[in-house]
């Protein structure tokens, strides 16, 4: 076996890489979405921050028994390391997913950061991993799946006429792809009231302008993404109030992501979530026939947010995933 870094404008290596999270996600999350070669080699191309990829192959066949995806922000939380690390189910527990980890840190620490963030799902392979290596477990993400065709007739419709009724003076927009200039401020201010959502500990949230937004919506479209977002827009004051965002996979069309859900403070309590969620709906029954379930994560104790999404009629997907932390100095040598 050998650590190689990894190309990732190159397709036969994506591909690789790609087989081996498919795997792992039959294994480790058999109800969930399936893996989109599409998606992951858009966010391997074109990452937000600096990022690369190392892999550990046979020195005979150059087969790839796992790998690792590591991130190195470069504007908030810039003393740590995002690392992604896959093994695949039949090459676990040979000692491969200690020896990228070790790898992993070493890298981190030559770019300057003392902490590695990850995640994994709850009593998964990865989990045990995490646990071995003397990970932190921080916040656990609760996932759930609304089946679309499950809904009751007439449900989405009373639940926006009721969300309509406590949002008066406010009107929605939307765009499919492409940001408008002229919300760019507005959008960023949207983007900044996530930074009381719940969080890990000491994690810095991330501050937004008009030129970040640009540059992530950019982004987002030379990565081939393809996203639909609505707002509300407050009408005497033409603030941008709320966003809701859902992701289509052109890979597996029948399954659609959310994406950010936020509403400015003082926008809240005008019950505009449950408005912009179940606008769309409506979007996407017209947009995206062929989507059957939407997939949403959101952190176990942001009650508000779970209430909406019950209300709509989204159940619990497990099982559910939890993010780590791991002080460098501390990797298992």
């Amino acid at each position: 076996m050998r650590i190689v870094q990894g190309d990732a404008s190159d397709h036969a290596t994506t591909q690789a890489y790609f087989e081996v999270v498919r795997a792992a996600g039959e294994t480790d999350d058999p109800l969930g979405p399936p893996w989109s070669l599409r998606r992951m080699r858009g966010w391997l191309e074109y990452p937000a921050d600096p990022a690369e990829t190392w892999a550990c192959t046979d020195e005979t066949t150059g087969a790839v028994h796992g790998w690792y995806y590591l991130v190195l922000p470069e504007r908030e939380n810039r003393d740590h390391a995002s690392v992604y690390l896959t093994v695949h189910p039949a090459s676990r527990r040979r000692g491969i997913g200690t020896a990228l980890l070790r790898h992993a840190a070493g890298r981190a620490a030559g770019g300057g950061r003392s902490v590695l963030g990850s995640g994994a799902f709850q009593d998964s392979a990865g989990a045990a991993f995490a646990a071995h290596a003397g990970a932190t477990p921080g916040l656990v993400e609760a996932r759930r799946v609304l089946v679309l065709g499950q809904i009751p007739a007439g449900r989405v419709a009373s639940l926006r006429e009721r969300a309509a009724q406590a949002a008066t003076g406010y009107s929605l927009v939307s765009w499919h792809g492409h940001l408008p200039d002229e919300y760019l401020a507005r959008y960023a201010e949207v983007e900044n009231a996530m930074a009381d959502a719940p969080h890990d500990a000491g994690e810095e949230p991330s501050i937004w302008d008009a030129a970040r937004v640009r540059e992530a919506v950019d982004r987002r479209q030379r990565q081939g993404r393809d996203v639909y977002t609505l707002a509300a827009l407050h009408v005497a004051s033409g603030e941008l109030a709320a966003v809701t965002e859902v992701e289509a996979d052109p890979d597996n069309p029948a399954w659609g992501h959310q994406q950010v859900t936020a509403v400015t403070r003082k926008h809240r309590g005008h019950r505009l979530g449950l408005l912009l969620k179940t606008a769309m709906l409506d979007w996407l029954a017209v947009a995206e026939p062929a989507m059957e379930r939407i997939v949403t994560g959101n952190a176990a104790v942001n009650q508000y947010m779970i209430a909406i999404n019950e209300e709509l009629g989204y159940e619990l997907l497990r099982p559910a995933a939890q993010s780590y932390e791991l002080p460098v100095a501390d990797t298992p040598g």
